[in-house]
């Protein structure tokens, strides 16, 4: 395993990642939406963007489709002229065809990779080393391993990953990992250079407090500036500040996970009118009348103190 001195710091690999919505209309890539959120986005408080993951509803994209979604997407930040890191979503259980993904990707235009640990297969420890270790080395640019047990059915235990943190290309984690002893353990434990943004929205005021670097959080896609700032709040020292706005702000991720998710923020930034439609693909269904009630609710509530879009 290479284990080259890496930058001290990822670049960007910190405060508010979007797992970035893919908008669709009558059933196809909605391109006119995708460049509207972006467009938003650049002119928010976000840090970076990761593109066809779970939230991107990455699994039900083609090929042409997700190659189609960096170009718009990167195009956009070109043409706004800031420098937003663009991070692509893979996930898969056979080591050789997520080597010939991270091949067939090498010259996007994208900074790097969020990859899931194996789905289904529950390899063992020693499989989940070599499978991102190997990826590792299949590729130049900077891999943030997410580990989500409930979802792929295997836990990346801390041992493993501080191995794999050694590497030079795997700068950061997505810590899904629903268990509090280990994700403050790895806080506090891991390599100075080696990033650790939480994925669970409800916990992300508790994991700042912790350590973590930020969040790569789809509540962030509404009242963004308000997620934000909760972590902006702790850096200034302001910890009671941040307490109160996150008592304000944490019902929005219960509210936004409540159904199957994109389909809440979906229909919310349909709602604020970023996207066209709220449609999501099979699987995945849209939000039930009830939920859509709620957030109409919210949005309206929300509108007065500039909250939403």
């Amino acid at each position: 395993m290479e284990n080259a001195t890496r930058d001290p710091s990822p670049p960007g690999l910190s405060g508010l990642w979007l797992p970035l919505i893919t908008p669709f209309l009558e059933g196809a890539l909605d391109e006119a939406s995708t460049r509207r959120l972006i467009a938003h986005y650049l002119e928010e408080p976000v840090d970076g963007l990761i593109l066809a993951a779970t939230t991107g509803e990455g699994l039900t994209l083609d090929d042409a489709e997700v190659e189609r979604l960096v170009a718009v997407s990167a195009g956009m930040v070109a043409e706004m002229g800031r420098a937003l890191p663009l991070y692509l979503g893979l996930s898969g259980s056979d080591t050789r065809k997520l080597l010939k993904a991270l091949a067939r990707t090498a010259d996007w235009p994208i900074e790097g990779y969020l990859i899931a640990c194996p789905y289904y297969s529950r390899p063992s420890q020693a499989g989940l080393f070599q499978h991102f270790d190997a990826l590792a080395e299949g590729c130049d640019k900077p891999i943030v391993i997410y580990n989500i047990p409930y979802r792929t059915g295997v836990n990346l235990e801390n041992e493993t990953l501080l191995r794999l943190a050694k590497h030079r290309n795997i700068v950061g984690l997505k810590d899904c990992c629903a268990d509090a002893t280990q994700s403050f353990e790895l806080l506090r434990d891991r390599p100075k250079d080696f990033a650790v943004l939480t994925g669970e929205d409800a916990l992300y005021y508790s994991a700042l407090v912790q350590g973590a670097d930020g969040g790569i959080l789809a509540s962030g896609h509404v009242m963004t500036a308000d997620f934000a700032g909760i972590r902006t709040r702790l850096l200034e020292g302001d910890q009671p500040a941040a307490l109160r706005d996150w008592q304000r702000l944490s019902p929005i991720p219960r509210l936004l996970f409540s159904e199957p998710s994109p389909a809440a923020v979906k229909y919310w930034l349909w709602r604020s009118g970023l996207i066209a439609s709220p449609e999501v693909r099979l699987p995945m269904t849209p939000a039930t009348e009830a939920l859509a009630q709620k957030i109409d609710r919210e949005i309206a509530q929300s509108v007065p103190s500039g909250l939403i879009p």
